[in-house]
């Protein structure tokens, strides 16, 4: 078998090698919600052709700045060369936690799945927020 599902199918000739056009990612994403308890701000990088990013949280006397960590990008085909999603991890010690981005109408649509190690008794967590593009600010 070639394919898993039917979108995964190329056309012979239809997909060119090359890299993924990550243009419409970096940057700096404001949530939109104001009151947010979590991720507050979000910088994207890019630097020789790769992606980065950088979280910073809500804490209780300001930012937390997760810091930065590598991005694998995906295409939202198997033939096109535009960016469309991500994923990224932190590993924390006393948990981790998955980020899964998709770019949707110009805003930038989070998933976060929060997992604990510690054995706090906390149970793990799903958020998704959404960002919006800080057009020329770092």
């Amino acid at each position: 078998m070639d394919f898993a599902q039917l979108c995964d199918r190329v056309e012979t000739g239809a997909a060119t090698p090359g890299q993924i056009d990550i243009s419409a990612l970096p940057g700096l994403w404001i949530n939109s919600n104001p009151a947010t308890n979590g991720i507050a701000r979000i910088v994207m990088s890019e630097a020789e052709g790769k992606l980065s990013l950088r979280v910073y949280a809500i804490g209780t006397e300001g930012l937390i700045d997760w810091g930065a960590t590598d991005v694998a990008v995906f295409a939202a085909t198997p033939a096109s060369r535009v960016g469309a999603g991500f994923t990224c991890f932190y590993d924390f010690g006393f948990a981790e936690t998955q980020l899964q981005g998709m770019i949707v109408k110009g805003l930038l649509v989070l998933a976060q799945f929060h997992s604990f190690k510690d054995d706090s008794g906390r149970v793990d967590y799903f958020v998704r927020e959404y960002y919006a593009l800080a057009h020329g600010q770092c």
